[in-house]
């Protein structure tokens, strides 16, 4: 099973980690938040927007950038930002890969994007757009990783529960 971490360094808005959690927890992605961060995780605004999927989320906490590295010395890491020369969908996701994002107002300072070019990557957009949100960057590229895998432990196809759908 094809397993990947989402990690956000400092974010601010938690409506954006919630909305992250959500999507973590329905691709078995696990989520790791590295401080400091702009609201308290008991906020309804999290609650909110992870509903009730937020207690079956595998989520990490760091006291700070230099505290995740400590922890996964041997991790690889895609730092997701503006300021890569390479898209997201030239690489391929190694399962059990790290996926970086940054803080909403600043991204990823570039002092670390600087000792990690080589893992950054960006996504497509035009020229006149500062960026993405950040909720929504996170799971086009999530998406990209499990699409390389296969989608090999996740349900592909739905079922309709009523047959309304049968008169379209």
């Amino acid at each position: 099973m094809a397993h990947f971490n989402i990690v956000l360094l400092e974010p601010e808005i938690p409506a954006n980690t919630g909305n992250i959690g959500r999507t973590c927890v329905a691709t078995g992605a696990s989520l790791h938040l590295i401080e400091p961060l702009g609201f308290h995780l008991n906020e309804k605004a999290i609650k909110r927007a992870g509903m009730d999927y937020w207690q079956k989320l595998d989520v990490h906490r760091y006291i700070d950038y230099q505290d995740f590295c400590e922890k996964h010395p041997d991790a690889k890491v895609y730092y997701a930002t503006t300021k890569a020369p390479q898209c997201y969908t030239d690489v391929e996701f190694e399962e059990d890969c790290y996926i970086m994002f940054g803080k909403e107002s600043a991204g990823i300072p570039e002092d670390i994007l600087y000792e990690n070019q080589a893992t950054a990557i960006r996504i497509p957009m035009l020229e006149d757009i500062r960026s993405l949100n950040l909720s929504n960057s996170a799971a086009i590229v999530l998406y990209e990783a499990l699409r390389q895998h296969g989608f090999d432990h996740m349900q592909e196809a739905g079922q309709l529960r009523s047959r309304a759908w049968d008169n379209i």
